[in-house]
């Protein structure tokens, strides 16, 4: 008879005493002169919560195997687990700790001489993908800046008040984190570009609608915003054991080649009950386009991709020719269009959501030649146009959401204008866009009809002016009387533009029906 299971129980804090440690840790931190901020102190807490994290998660698993009379095998051996030199108060500190985390050689907590922390976690191999390999990936990119050996203590300390084994916790703690995530983005300034504002990624996967069995991928992850979404999206849809186990591998896919967001999207995803995050820590666009095949492609993508910055030679070379550019947002499309699955045997095309800069909407050259192809072998179903201040105050740049699936050539293009909440004229820091704010658009969703805020327009169209992709509504009326002069100007040309694209849609058709 096999013995019989007992519940594991646990101590639990509440949502105020989890705040509590987490802000005692950062005032610690603060004290400590090799962090100057917010960018370096969350880092700082996240790599001590991941490997608070994993052994409590190990304490559990081993447990549970010993009920069922199971093998277990550890991911960190002793003695670099938590409970072997951080659990103990009054264990290593000083600079006896801080050479054990930061030097390749030192004296381990056993007294022993071998491998420092970071030197130890680095060095682990799996031979079949599991945990070993994703703590080597964290730690590869990842560098203790506290150079104060009793501080880093103080703070192992209160994070060991974390009890990561409660459900309900670390449930409480991914809220705390977000909060925290939040506030990195607030000090980033410029650094910030891999964050999404929250209800903007809700809605995104809303509209997706990912389904459960399906494959879901973001290349550019980020801190992983997107695949938390798409987890608690998917979760709702999971009724038995199966189900979990199908949500929790081979269905969430990431790619962040930046350190920082790397680590942190894994603390992110883990925090939200993500047991085994796939996040590919290299770039996504280190591939030849050319060589990605069916096994290769996923059924949803969501993703809020980098735009204006600039790749390296060697990337370049992987895209085509004539469509090689500058700008990483044209990449990363590219890249989605090949990466989306075909419908091949009756199965779906894959469909995606993504973020995209005004400029990819009205650029010609490189741009027209991408876009022609998303219309003539994509359903380029929706774009969703914002308004200013989505992304304020971390960038001034105008964005828009596109929608497309690969299920047949687009017939014509929805358009639906994001507006702002009443007596308002922009979004702010302290008053950002709010998922509520996108009920009218969902329910529009489902039964499209042309209103104020939608309007279709016809591919034919779209491919006659150079695939020009920035349409304006039609119904929307500008108040030009009273617009500073800049504006005044930019209006006149934006409208001059619009009347010659028109023009020359009109001469293209007229040629075609002579010929």
């Amino acid at each position: 008879m096999p013995p019989r299971k007992t519940k594991i129980e646990v101590p639990k804090s509440t949502a105020q005493q989890l705040g509590s440690i987490v802000k005692s840790s950062r005032d610690i931190m603060r004290k400590d002169k090799g962090l100057s901020g917010d960018l370096d102190r969350l880092p700082m807490l996240t790599w001590i919560m991941f490997l608070k994290f994993l052994d409590d998660m190990e304490q559990v698993r081993e447990q549970e195997a010993k009920l069922a009379g199971k093998k277990f095998r550890q991911a960190i051996d002793p003695p670099y687990r938590w409970r072997d030199w951080a659990a103990n108060p009054q264990g290593m500190t000083g600079p006896e700790l801080i050479n054990f985390i930061n030097q390749d050689e030192a004296v381990r907590p056993d007294a022993k001489k071998g491998k420092g922390l970071f030197a130890y976690l680095r060095s682990l191999q799996s031979t079949n993908g599991d945990r070993r390999d994703i703590i080597a990936q964290v730690f590869e990119g990842t560098v203790n800046r506290m150079i104060q050996g009793y501080l880093p203590r103080d703070v192992v300390n209160k994070v060991n008040e974390i009890h990561f084994t409660s459900r309900d916790e670390i449930h409480t703690l991914g809220h705390l984190y977000e909060s925290m995530l939040k506030e990195m983005r607030d000090a980033a300034g410029d650094s910030g570009e891999f964050y999404t504002p929250r209800p903007l990624v809700k809605f995104i996967v809303t509209a997706v609608n990912p389904i459960l069995g399906e494959t879901v991928l973001d290349p550019a992850a980020g801190t992983g915003g997107f695949l938390v979404e798409a987890f608690e999206h998917l979760k709702k849809q999971c009724k038995k054991a199966e189900d979990f186990s199908r949500l929790q591998q081979g269905t969430l896919f990431g790619i962040e080649p930046k350190p920082l967001p790397y680590l942190l999207c894994q603390m992110n995803l883990l925090l939200h009950g993500v047991e085994y995050p796939e996040i590919d820590p290299e770039n996504a666009l280190r591939f030849p386009i050319g060589q990605i095949g069916d096994k290769d492609r996923v059924d949803v993508i969501t993703t809020n991709p980098p735009f204006g910055g600039e790749e390296e030679r060697g990337i370049l070379a992987n895209f085509p020719e004539d469509r090689q550019t500058a700008e990483t947002a044209l990449l990363f499309l590219q890249l989605i269009m090949r990466k989306l699955r075909r419908p091949v045997g009756g199965s779906k095309g894959g469909r995606c959501g993504m973020v995209v800069p005004n400029g990819v909407l009205f650029g010609d050259g490189i741009a027209a030649r991408i876009k022609k192809e998303l219309l003539e072998e994509f359903n380029l179903h929706t774009i969703v146009r914002l308004p200013n201040g989505v992304f304020a105050p971390y960038t001034g740049i105008r964005t828009n959401l596109l929608f497309f699936d690969r299920t047949s050539p687009t017939k014509h293009v929805w358009y639906y204008e994001h507006p702002l909440p009443e007596r308002r004229k922009n979004y702010t820091k302290t008053a950002p866009i709010q998922f509520e704010e996108f009920a009218d658009c969902l329910a529009w969703w489902k039964k499209r009809e042309e209103n104020e805020r939608a309007w279709k327009v016809p591919v034919t169209e779209l491919l006659a002016t150079n695939c020009n992709l920035d349409r304006k509504n039609p119904r929307a009326k500008e108040d030009i009387t009273h617009l500073p002069p800049d504006k005044l100007v930019d209006s006149i040309l934006t409208k001059e533009r619009q009347i010659a694209d028109i023009v020359g849609g009109i001469k293209a058709l007229l040629a075609s029906q002579r010929a």
